[in-house]
Formats: C-alpha cells, sequence, structure tokens
C-alpha cells in the first residue's frame, strides 16, 4: 500500500505545528482540500490558507452539483470524506439527445459496474472535507499563505497567486454562459442522467439528485452569452416553461428549489504548472489553477482531484533525503498529468464545436456520427471507462462487442 493510503485515526487536535510546514497549500476547495488530506496521510506537514472572505462565501447557498467518476469516489471514500446516499446519487444510465435525431444512450449494467458516476452536493462533500482535516494533526489551517518548501496552488481559475508568478493561462472564452438551478420533479429521475444538445451549440443537462427514488435534479445549462441574462430575468414558472421545453418535457412538470447561478466559459492551460519562487521553495498549480475545461463532459472535478492523487503520490514516493519542492519531482508531476487534461480539453471543444454550428450539412453528419457511435460496441465502452477514471486495458472486457 502507498504512503498516501495508509489509515489514520482521527484526532481533535489542529493546532500549531511543531515543525515547520513542508507544504503550504492556497486555496481551500475541494481539490486543495483532498491534496491535504492526502500529504497528511503521507506524514507531510501541511498549511491550508483558508482567508476569512472564504468562510464567509462558504455560508452562502451552494446550488452546485458535480459529476464525479469512480477514480474520484475511490479517492474520497480513501479519506474517509464521501457523502452519505442522500448527497451523492448514482447515475444507472445516460442518455445524450442530439438536435436532429440523433441519441447515445451508456447503462451501467452494460459496462458491468454500479455506477456511471455519482451526482454529488458540493456543500455536503465540502462538508466533508472540512471535517477530516479539522482531525488531522498533519494539517494547519492558517488565515494567509506561509514560507514552505513547496507551494501548491489551488486557488481556482481566477488564481491570483497564479498571476503574480508570472504564469500564462491560455485562455479561450467560450461565446456561452452555464446556468445552474435545482427543481422538484413531477416524475421520479430513475437515476438516469440527461443531456441535450441544440443546434447553438447549447447544451442542458439534468442530473438526478436526492438518491434513489428522488425528484431533486440539478440543471446545468450551457446557453449562448445573449441568451443567458433573458433566462436569469425570467420569473420561476416562465424559468420552469423554458427548461421543460428544451428538454421536451422528459420529467413532467418542474418546480424550481433556491436560486439560480450563472458564470462565464471558458477553456484553458497553464503553460507551466511547476517553477521556482525566487529562492523561497517551489510552486505547482492543481486543479482550475492549472486548467478549465468545457462542463459538458462533467469532468472538470475529476481532473482536479486526479491532480491532487498525482502530485501528492509523486510527493509520497520521493526519497528520504530529496525535499517536497525538488524540481524533479514536480516536473514528474506535471508530466503526468498534462497529457490527459490536454486529451480532454481537446475532446469536450471539439464536442463544443460540432454543435456550435447549424450550415448543413453538418447537423445531419453529427447526428450521423451519434447513431453510429452509439452502436460502436468496443469503441463506446473504451470511452466510456476513460469518462469513470478505469483502466484503459478493462475496456475490452466492459461488455464485448456489438451494440446495446
Amino acid at each position: 500500500m502507498s504512503r498516501i493510503g495508509r489509515a489514520r485515526q482521527p484526532n481533535s487536535y489542529n493546532g500549531p505545528m511543531a515543525l515547520p510546514p513542508e507544504v503550504c497549500i492556497r486555496g481551500a476547495g475541494i481539490v486543495g482540500r483532498t491534496l491535504a488530506l492526502l500529504l497528511a496521510g503521507a506524514r507531510v506537514r501541511v498549511a491550508l490558507v483558508v482567508p476569512e472572505a472564504d468562510a464567509a462565501a462558504k455560508a452562502r447557498e451552494d446550488i452546485r452539483a458535480y459529476a464525479l467518476n469512480a477514480a474520484s469516489r475511490q479517492l474520497l471514500e480513501s479519506l474517509r470524506a464521501w457523502p452519505d446516499a442522500q448527497h451523492a446519487t448514482a447515475v444507472r444510465e445516460m442518455m445524450i439527445h442530439g438536435d436532429d435525431g440523433g441519441s447515445v444512450h451508456f447503462s451501467a449494467p452494460h459496462q458491468k459496474v454500479d455506477a456511471l458516476a455519482w451526482i454529488v452536493d458540493v456543500p455536503a462533500l465540502e462538508q466533508r472535507l472540512s471535517d477530516a482535516v479539522r482531525f488531522s494533526p498533519m494539517i494547519e489551517v492558517v488565515g494567509a499563505p506561509v514560507a514552505a518548501p513547496l507551494t501548491v496552488v489551488c486557488e481556482g481559475k481566477a488564481s491570483a497567486t497564479r498571476q503574480a508568478l508570472g504564469v500564462h493561462y491560455d485562455l479561450t472564452r467560450y461565446p456561452q454562459h452555464a446556468i445552474a438551478a435545482r427543481f422538484d420533479a413531477q416524475r421520479p429521475h430513475d437515476e438516469i442522467a440527461r443531456q441535450w444538445f441544440n443546434d447553438c451549440g447549447e447544451v442542458l443537462a439534468l442530473l438526478p439528485l436526492g438518491g434513489p427514488g428522488g425528484h431533486s435534479l440539478a440543471l446545468v445549462w450551457s446557453v449562448d452569452q445573449a441568451h443567458a441574462p433573458r433566462l436569469l430575468a425570467m420569473n420561476p414558472t416562465d424559468f420552469s416553461a423554458a427548461v421543460r421545453e428544451a428538454c421536451g418535457d422528459a420529467l413532467g412538470e418542474l418546480t424550481p428549489v433556491g436560486e439560480r447561478a450563472a458564470w462565464p466559459l471558458q477553456r484553458a492551460i497553464a503553460d507551466r504548472w511547476t517553477g521556482q519562487m525566487n529562492g523561497t521553495g517551489s510552486w505547482a498549480l492543481a486543479g482550475d489553477a492549472a486548467h478549465t475545461v468545457h462542463p459538458l463532459a462533467g469532468q472538470g472535478l475529476n481532473l482536479g482531484l486526479a491532480d491532487a492523487q498525482a502530485l501528492a503520490e509523486v510527493l509520497a514516493a520521493r526519497e528520504h533525503w530529496r525535499s517536497v519542492g525538488d524540481m524533479r519531482l514536480l516536473r514528474r508531476y506535471e508530466r503526468s498529468r498534462r497529457a490527459d487534461v490536454l486529451a480532454m480539453s481537446l475532446a469536450t471543444d471539439g464536442l463544443q464545436q460540432l454543435f456550435a454550428h447549424s450550415a448543413d450539412p453538418l447537423p445531419r453528419l453529427r447526428n450521423w456520427g451519434m447513431r453510429g457511435f452509439d452502436r460502436s460496441g468496443l469503441v463506446k465502452s473504451w470511452i466510456a471507462r476513460r469518462a469513470m477514471g478505469l483502466p484503459r486495458a478493462a475496456a475490452a472486457d466492459a461488455h464485448g462487442a456489438g451494440s446495446l
């Protein structure tokens, strides 16, 4: 078993450590807290920066939900931070609809897994991680950055530290905003994640929440930036009607729950993920501070958690005489993650671009392609297992060739 996988007994003490921290993590979101816990499990002393402004922001209502794959679940379970069933709903099926009759259907039984993914409430996951951090004697929560051999930047896509380090963030802005909302549906979701593409490149997803037999849904709707203000300004009844129209009334009447949120969409990747800090140690980027992708595949947080795991594994496996800030280690981490992140970024960008144009013959071609992919057998299983974070070599064992 690797050093990061060793079980630890809870400890109620979380005060200042006797020795100075080896790693300072700037950013206490899901990726930052996960990394802190992984490093603590490897007996690395961590200072986790939680500014007061961040703590105040957590008190506000958060309607976000993330799709997490099997690899992310296994990682979080190893930290005892996986939410209960009410806040982590299994996706047994996924139904994707094109704009001209094309469709793709994935099912957990066909892939020989219990679930394709889990839709997780962000507040519930953050609370579990926060509780785990509080009981770790190897983690000191601080209000401002402290000196350490290694600083890991997990501040998100708008990271001020990344900018101060002079890292170029190669950014492509999509002409879209994501709108998030919650609904109670007339019909049960049956643990199915549903997604619709239209001929303008807009993508509407309705994700199951509330466990088996639930009626709760998380909406993530990527819409044209000119369309977003009108949707946000609608009263709840009109907004529900707009969603029902866009999804073909798939789940009957939709009752809004809580407020809506929106943010601009982008694709980005940092030109450098690691470096040295003018004689005060080394630095590394992780999560959205290093990369962002379009949300249509639901892979953003999975990529960030994979960053945390890869960096923790590299540091845990180092020679006893090597500092956690050794650039050879950090470059090893960057190489291990950059290729996978770039592949996912290109894949999601390609899908977005494919549906962003409505001129003939593109609608016929892309929907023909969706139908062909749905019947592709091994190729479809391989793609599904990649998205689930399962070993690539196991794709051939998923169900053999043939259609659904």
